[in-house]
């Protein structure tokens, strides 16, 4: 016989539980304790099994009674509604497992066992953690345009656009993890393309313009400070390496006999050995430094420590002791000095150009940069370019002798 809602309401507990059916196998479990829990008897596969339908009043008599007929159903079907609660748990587990929170912590530890640099890493976590406070707690896939317009928005009305842009950038790859990962089907950043400000672009100060350069590299090669600092600032000028990659240069990097410089995967930007043809000028520098440092592991160690790399301040700083002020020549200008002169020469393949920067960027240069492409026209261009710095460098000096 059924029960009503006013029959619930009145039953009392007693010593041990008890049952009172609603009927087609339906019941409710009075436990000592005041417990009223619905349960569900059946029969699957042979066997007498019960399925718990949830608590009343959070669940009422006429969901039990639902939940039920549900159940019912089911089992016409030939499944057993309990695996098939169980199988439901389970993957509302995964659903809030799989967090954004949770999803961003892995990408972080496949990129850190790619080898990014830790100051890179530093930016990545940084990133995340930015986007966690809104995101982190949110399930992968339940997660759209709007809500990551929401950390942006953040960051943007503080006016750091720049972050802003890499914000979205870091997210977008948490969710293409999530998505390789087979735990999102899509992208929501591709959605705010355009959404947000861009921010005005500030280029690293570098010379162009021929005579100006002739002034700069008369300049660094009469520089009359320390004999390491002009070394470095004229191989700037010579093999126009990103800063880092010189001021961490080890001598096991270097095969001055062949003319070859490796740079390792983990100190290039681009995460892959650079190799870099040395012109026979970079070398008699070289081997002029080795002649003081070879006993110990850096080419340009820091005054103060050894044991530590000569700081992008020291070459800067000595630029500005040569009168060029930042917004004139950095140490990092250089690279965008050779690299205009360089195209505007139209004697080598741009992809040739972009190989020897260390540049990886589209499929073209992507393809050369394999099995050192290039490696010959790089070799040619390497010494026109010591030629033409030193081209440059006398004409400034003949120059500066006329206007005497």
């Amino acid at each position: 016989m059924a029960i009503t809602d006013i029959q619930i309401k009145a039953f009392k507990p007693a010593a041990s539980a008890f049952k009172r059916s609603d009927g087609g196998g339906l019941h409710l479990l009075l436990s000592p304790s005041g417990g009223k829990l619905w349960r569900l008897a059946y029969r699957f596969d042979g066997k007498q099994k019960t399925l718990a339908l949830g608590a009343y009043p959070a669940v009422s008599l006429a969901l039990a009674r639902q939940r039920r007929d549900d159940a019912k159903t089911l089992l016409a079907e030939g499944v057993d509604p309990s695996a098939h609660a169980k199988a439901a748990k389970r993957a509302l587990k995964a659903i809030r497992q799989d967090t954004f929170k949770a999803i961003a912590a892995e990408y972080v530890v496949k990129v850190e066992k790619e080898g990014r640099a830790k100051a890179t890493m530093k930016k990545i976590r940084w990133m995340v953690d930015l986007a966690n406070v809104d995101l982190g707690d949110r399930p992968i896939t339940e997660i759209t345009a709007s809500d990551v317009l929401i950390p942006l928005r953040k960051v943007e009305t503080a006016g750091n656009l720049e972050t802003a842009r890499r914000l979205r950038s870091t997210i977008g790859q948490v969710m293409r993890f999530a998505i390789a990962s087979a735990r999102a089907t899509h992208d929501p950043t591709q959605g705010l393309k355009g959404a947000l400000t861009a921010p005005t672009v500030t280029h690293r100060a570098a010379i162009t313009d021929q005579a100006k350069v002739g002034a700069l590299f008369r300049a660094i090669w009469t520089y009359d400070g320390t004999l390491e600092t002009r070394a470095a600032l004229q191989l700037m000028a010579l093999l126009y390496p990103r800063p880092g990659e010189l001021r961490n240069a080890e001598w096991t990097e270097f095969d001055l006999d062949a003319g070859i410089w490796i740079i390792p995967a983990e100190r290039t930007k681009m995460r892959r050995e650079h190799r870099k043809p040395l012109s026979k000028a970079a070398v008699a520098i070289l081997c002029n430094v080795r002649e003081m440092t070879e006993s110990r592991k850096l080419v340009f160690a820091s005054v103060s420590s050894l044991r530590r790399p000569m700081s992008e301040n020291t070459m800067n700083g000595a630029l500005r002791r040569l009168g060029f002020k930042s917004h004139e020549a950095t140490s990092h200008g250089f690279r965008a000095t050779a690299s205009s002169l360089l195209n505007e020469s139209g004697k080598w393949h741009p992809d040739a150009i972009e190989a020897e920067l260390g540049h990886v960027g589209s499929e073209e240069v992507r393809r050369a940069y394999h099995r050192a492409a290039y490696w010959d026209e790089r070799e040619r261009m390497t010494e026109w370019w010591a030629s033409e710095v030193e081209r440059l460098r006398l004409q400034a000096l003949d120059d500066d002798s006329t206007a005497r």
